[in-house]
């Protein structure tokens, strides 16, 4: 299978371009289109040179609370050693294009594109591109939430290319998931994992649960119910999910559906 990892397109529509659009918020999700990630929305970032950001998601009263997610481009010699202002973070890359060097506690990494890391809260880490081509990467941040006899988590890099997807039961191989952290392993308190749908696969029930959702689509179309809505969603689509949003999906196309998934697992509920 012929992997692809979609990244905002930059640039601006010209002045022919309609402006409505597929753009959606309403206090259950949200979708935010490629065709809205443009250069006038990103950011520069504290602590970061030759980069720029989008920022997808960040935690929001009364919607989704618990992570912040970001597209971030790496022109040539770009790149910063003081990448995460929280001590208390910790954070998953995924490399979309391109070449970066990631360092972890003082151990070099060779990202391509497919590359996964994952960064512990408290790790001291850099990220360059050495390189003449921009990089590009999703960088998902959440807070690491503690709790009575549990450590976090140790850092790794693995990669898409290098982890099988598991297949979900009784769905005949249409829907697997690449599971990057063993879900069983309650150091983890939140998951970054690709989801892949074969055409004509599907979420056979309206998942509702009390997990927040970052879902970047990375390669493929399909129909997506958020809440009481179907969406049609493709390459470089985000959407956003609060707790307890209904979802399911019906992928569409020739090739295959796939997108990247946060939520948050394994911790009790503050009350």
């Amino acid at each position: 299978m012929t992997r692809h990892y979609a990244f905002p397109p930059g640039g601006l529509p010209d002045q022919s371009v309609n402006p409505e659009g597929t753009a959606i918020f309403t206090t259950a999700y949200a979708v935010l289109p490629a065709v809205t990630q443009r250069d006038i929305v990103t950011s520069v970032l504290p602590g970061w040179s030759n980069a720029r950001a989008w920022i997808l998601a960040r935690p929001l009263g009364g919607f989704a609370e618990t992570f912040a997610q970001y597209a971030v481009e790496l022109a040539p010699g770009g790149g910063s050693d003081r990448p995460e202002p929280d001590a208390g973070a910790q954070g998953v890359l995924l490399l979309a294009e391109g070449q970066a060097q990631l360092r972890m506690d003082g151990v070099p990494h060779m990202l391509t594109a497919g590359s996964y890391a994952y960064i512990p809260p408290g790790t001291a880490w850099s990220l360059w591109n050495h390189n003449d081509a921009s990089c590009r990467f999703h960088w998902v941040r959440k807070r690491w939430q503690g709790a009575d006899g549990i450590v976090p988590p140790q850092a790794f890099v693995t990669s898409d290319h290098e982890v099988a997807p598991v297949a979900m039961p009784d769905c005949g191989g249409v829907w697997a998931t690449t599971r990057f952290v063993d879900p069983a392993d309650v150091r983890h308190d939140m998951h970054v994992n690709i989801v892949t749908f074969q055409p004509g696969g599907r979420i056979p029930f309206a998942e509702t649960h009390v997990m927040e959702h970052g879902l970047y689509v990375l390669q493929g179309t399909a129909r997506y119910l958020l809440n009481t809505d179907w969406v049609t969603v493709g390459p470089g689509d985000f959407m956003w999910l609060r707790a307890f949003c209904p979802q399911a999906c019906i992928a569409t196309g020739d090739e295959p559906f796939r997108y990247m998934l946060y939520k948050d697992v394994n911790r009790h509920v503050s009350l």
